[in-house]
């Protein structure tokens, strides 16, 4: 793999949340962060952990790229939240008890649901910080805020004929960012 150095422009890019410069963000720091994360948490972890650890790593960086002042260290950053993340998991005893000993002494069908809708809103979370700001506001009023659609069409200060315009294209949008970084997998 080859290294990436990371400029004002670039950065600016994700702030706005470039399609592009978001995939390229999400696809060159998957491969890098995997291996440290598989390794922190070595093989007594399931597949799902290690995504939902590399998930939240991409939430965080994505609502504190306000915080990059230095473009050329923005490598460091992300390692270093990936590293705060992981620490906060063993803080929280996720390295203690495996998953599967949680899952003998709970009830298995509420816990996989809890689990299933953990992993949901942090796609879900991930999918709206790599949208544009505009779509990404859009969606979450409507579907998280479950913001009346009038109260939406006169904060924007659009028609309503139009915001239905706006809200499909911010559906396809979402679909097509969480297909390209949430593959499904064969079952």
């Amino acid at each position: 793999m080859d290294l990436f150095t990371f400029d004002d422009a670039y950065i600016q890019r994700l702030r706005e949340r470039d399609p592009a410069t978001v995939e390229h963000f999400c696809n060159y720091f998957r491969e890098l962060l995997s291996a440290k994360i598989r390794n922190w948490l070595r093989s007594t972890r399931s597949t799902e952990e290690l995504g939902d650890v590399l998930q939240e790593v991409f939430v965080r960086v994505f609502q504190r790229l306000k915080d990059v002042r230095e473009p050329s260290k923005f490598g460091s950053f992300v390692n270093s939240t990936c590293t705060y993340i992981l620490h906060e998991a063993g803080r929280n005893g996720n390295r203690v008890v495996p998953l599967e000993e949680t899952h003998e002494r709970a009830n298995d069908t509420d816990l996989d649901r809890e689990l299933e809708v953990k992993r949901t809103q942090a796609a879900v979370r991930i999918v709206l910080a790599c949208m544009p700001l505009r779509e990404a506001e859009i969606l979450r009023a409507v579907f998280i805020d479950e913001i009346p659609r009038d109260e939406i069409c006169r904060q924007k200060h659009i028609e309503q004929p139009y915001l239905r315009v706006l809200i499909h294209r911010a559906k396809e949008k979402f679909r097509d960012i969480y297909g390209r970084l949430f593959p499904r997998r064969p079952r």
